[in-house]
């Protein structure tokens, strides 16, 4: 499996010199990544589900700041 950031890459170096992990195991995932250049770290992709919320709640917002206000209470005069 390929290394997929820069600094998954210098973890795995770092289990290496520490003896986690054997010499092989790290060559294998350097070979399969090639030169590749790697971004420097990988964010977590956010599930369908969770991002749908986020829209829905955003448009809940939009749509509720265009109502004009009500009025409490009214003088009367």
């Amino acid at each position: 499996m390929p290394f997929k950031s820069q600094a998954q890459r210098r973890k795995f170096a770092q289990l290496l010199v520490e003896g986690k992990i054997s010499n092989e195991t790290f060559e294998e995932w350097n070979r399969e990544t090639g030169r590749r250049k790697l971004p420097e770290r990988v964010t977590k992709a956010t599930s369908a589900k969770a991002a749908m919320g986020r829209r829905k709640a955003a448009a809940r917002k939009r749509v509720t700041s265009k109502r004009p206000r009500r009025r409490t209470s009214r003088r009367r005069s």
